[in-house]
């Protein structure tokens, strides 16, 4: 059983993701990494005669204890999940150090594919709180999973602005195990979330929300997702440190929103805009940013996030064909798109459909990478577009 053995990796002291995604490179499997000899262990890189006889002792320790933390997590509710499993999240399988093993509570779905991160600072202002929220319900209106982890200010926030949008689905990614409730005053926040997605975590059970797991947790809200909007954070933020992974070391964009140059909590936000960061004002601005979905995904995410996004949607209308990713309903405006850029109006007229309409199905187009957005509602065929 694969997630048995992921799970005795993660739970063996001196075992970090990096070491666990070396272990499995070398050895082809978790099952063979957790069995490997010392001298096995000693020849890969970065370990040596000292650490291997420690991973060696700790891995023939936690044999027992995954068992037992498998079947408390069961008895909680809580599932867990390795990279083995479908249900692991794609975009976070490709990152350098994905976890060895995820907790739980809620549901991931194959729409959380198209999921953007909102980070920002704990201390944040009236302007950040609202911001945040405001994103978050435009991003959750766009059939986007908005991911942030679970802290007060800004985070609480953008939890909160997805669920406003009826179909909107949110993730809280904590630094500390999910039968934890930080900070303290979120339990009914994470119930709601729980229900209208997932709260999740790399931490065992019980494990408490030390200072030292939330800079490591910030990997997982970047690696989640195709984008990361900060919004609020002052030069020593710890949504500063998930931008620069986001930028570095996943190749995520990353946008910020300007604020009051005399507010100490723009300082983070400015100091990214003259690293090169996408400056975010509104949903336009955000798409505009995104290149096109990931090749990985499949057609039944681009399908999820269609229903998720139009709960107007009549019954009889067509999904799209296997393989396609195209709705009807996309290939009728398609067929009325030429060479030159196009504006709303005009597609209202040549595909005779409500706006309300041509742009839903324009922002699942743009997600896939059909058309481009030239500015405000114009747009172009991306096959098209001038380069």
């Amino acid at each position: 059983m694969s997630l048995l053995h992921y799970l005795q990796l993660s739970l063996a002291e001196g075992v970090g993701p990096i070491t666990i995604a070396r272990l499995i490179e070398t050895f082809g499997s978790a099952e063979r990494a957790v069995g490997a000899s010392i001298a096995e262990l000693r020849g890969i890189e970065g370990i040596g005669a000292a650490k291997s006889q420690k991973i060696y002792s700790s891995l023939r320790a936690t044999a027992g204890a995954a068992e037992t933390e498998l079947a408390k997590a069961r008895d909680g509710g809580t599932q867990l999940i390795c990279p083995d499993d479908g249900a692991y999240p794609l975009l976070l399988r490709s990152i350098p150090d994905p976890p060895a093993v995820l907790y739980v509570k809620g549901t991931l779905e194959p729409r959380d594919l198209n999921a953007f991160a909102l980070v920002g600072s704990r201390k944040c202002s009236y302007y950040g709180r609202e911001q945040a929220e405001r994103f978050a319900a435009l991003l959750a209106g766009a059939g986007f999973t908005v991911i942030s982890g679970g802290a007060r200010g800004v985070d609480s926030s953008a939890h909160r602005g997805a669920m406003q949008h009826p179909a909107g689905r949110t993730i809280a990614v904590l630094g500390c195990g999910v039968d934890r409730v930080y900070p303290p005053e979120n339990e009914q926040l994470f119930e709601q979330v729980t229900k209208r997605g997932a709260v999740i975590s790399e931490y065992p059970l019980g494990t408490p929300p030390l200072a030292e797991n939330f800079p490591r947790r910030n990997r997982i809200v970047s690696g989640m997702s195709r984008g990361v909007l900060v919004i609020e954070a002052d030069e020593r933020s710890g949504a500063l440190i998930t931008a620069r992974q986001a930028a570095d070391d996943h190749n995520r964009p990353v946008f910020a929103l300007p604020g009051r140059v005399d507010n100490a909590l723009s300082a983070g936000p400015h100091k990214l805009l003259r690293d090169g960061a996408i400056l975010a004002a509104n949903l336009e601005d955000l798409l505009q940013g995104l290149g096109p979905l990931p090749e990985a995904a499949n057609d039944v995410a681009l399908v999820e996030v269609a229903v998720a996004m139009d709960d107007e949607r009549p019954a009889t209308t067509t999904a799209p064909a296997p393989g396609s990713n195209v709705s009807e309903r996309q290939s009728q405006i398609l067929a009325v798109m030429g060479s030159e850029p196009m504006n709303i109006d005009l597609l209202v007229d040549r595909a005779a459909l409500p706006a309300h309409v041509i742009l839903q199905e324009m922002t699942l187009l743009t997600l896939g990478g059909r058309v481009k957005r030239v500015d405000g509602q114009t747009f172009v065929r991306h096959n098209f577009t001038r380069r």
